[in-house]
């Protein structure tokens, strides 16, 4: 999901709620490798990254995490939490323009998850939400890169509904369970564990 989509808060009570439970969690999300994440961060700023290179910084970011986290982990029998894996890393570069070839080839490497999320959230409410945490909207999740608008708000309309549309097709291919995000926190939290304890219940 997007920013604003809940994402951040859902994946810490989740992690509460399977830790009571016994089970032994490790959370990985973007930029968040040893590697490249504060130079990643540092680039970003600038507002200035080639598409590109923008999605070679993240895909570097990932297999950090992929080799140096997650591997580890789940050999060590615990359950990993992405906050956004890479499935939302190949939707911005898609829409942006990115060969769709080129990009499924960088994340061949990557691990099948055994249950992907996705919370769809309307673009008005991630506006709203976005605002009440950091009162203003993000350069690259609004796509204010494509030069597709000055106005960042328009921008990030255009940019969150094309998003939304390559997650659908993504969401067919990879069988996502979709989840109204647009719900309060405890709506959605019920959704997700539920989902979790019938898979765990035929996982055992």
């Amino acid at each position: 999901g997007a920013d604003g989509s809940g994402r951040s808060t859902q994946i810490a009570i989740l992690k509460d709620w399977l830790e009571r439970r016994g089970y032994a969690m490790v959370n990985v999300g973007l930029s968040r490798s040893n590697l490249v994440s504060r130079e990643l961060e540092r680039a970003k700023r600038g507002t200035i990254l080639g598409k590109r290179t923008l999605s070679l910084f993240y895909a570097t970011d990932f297999a950090d995490q992929l080799e140096n986290k997650i591997i580890p982990a789940l050999r060590a029998g615990f359950l990993v939490l992405a906050d956004r894996y890479i499935y939302t890393l190949m939707a911005r570069d898609i829409v942006r323009g990115l060969e769709p070839r080129w990009v499924q080839s960088i994340y061949g490497i990557a691990l099948v998850p055994d249950l992907i999320f996705y919370l769809r959230v309307r673009p008005q409410i991630l506006i709203e939400r976005n605002f009440q945490k950091n009162l203003t909207l993000d350069y690259w999740e609004s796509g204010m890169d494509l030069g597709w608008s000055g106005q960042m708000f328009d921008s990030f309309f255009k940019y969150q509904k094309m998003m939304q549309k390559e997650f659908s097709r993504m969401a067919e291919a990879n069988q996502f369970k979709v989840i109204n995000g647009n719900r309060s926190v405890r709506s959605v939290s019920r959704d997700l564990q539920t989902h979790l304890e019938d898979f765990l219940a035929h996982d055992q």
